[in-house]
């Protein structure tokens, strides 16, 4: 339901989108490794985490948007995803001001750098909920031709077996 910009039948989106959230959710990681042992070289790494999420984020947010144009209007799916891309975006720009705030000296880094990034990492798991309230329970990005015997998504769609298809 809704449609998607795919890449070997599958969303673009839901493909790129494990790369910042991976990234971003690692440098809290490593910036709390950092507050337990004090050893600079963690939130040095942060910092270039940072900014490899921040890139990955805006490549999928691209996707995202353009997937979000696809959603019927009025409809609950459309209101999610705009929540859900919203909040991503104020995911983003709270890590860019942490990216930002580290920039001087990635091994000093001031406490709102540290703040902006566990806030960003908190609304990463609310906005990865979101997500996957689109996809697992509104459908969005799930082929029409989903089921547990669906052929590979690089051969040409098949017709629905009886028990799979749509009530008339």
């Amino acid at each position: 339901m809704g449609k998607t910009v795919k890449f070997l039948g599958h969303p673009v989106h839901q493909q790129l989108i494990a790369f910042p959230v991976g990234l971003l959710l690692t440098a809290a990681i490593f910036d709390i490794i950092f507050a337990i042992t004090n050893d600079s070289r963690w939130t040095e790494t942060a910092f270039y985490l940072i900014g490899a999420g921040v890139l990955g984020g805006l490549a999928a947010a691209v996707f995202g948007l353009l997937d979000w144009l696809g959603v019927p209007s009025e409809t609950r799916a459309k209101r999610i995803g705009a929540i859900h891309g919203l909040a991503n975006v104020l995911v983003v720009l709270l890590f860019i001001a942490s990216f930002f705030l580290r920039w001087p000296n990635p091994a000093a880094v001031p406490s709102l750098g540290y703040i902006f990034s566990y806030v960003g990492a908190a609304l990463i798991l609310f906005t990865g909920w979101l997500g996957g309230e689109l996809v697992d329970r509104l459908g969005i990005g799930v082929d029409t031709g989903a089921h547990v015997n669906a052929p590979s998504s690089l051969q040409e769609p098949a017709e629905l077996p009886r028990q799979h298809r749509p009530a008339a």
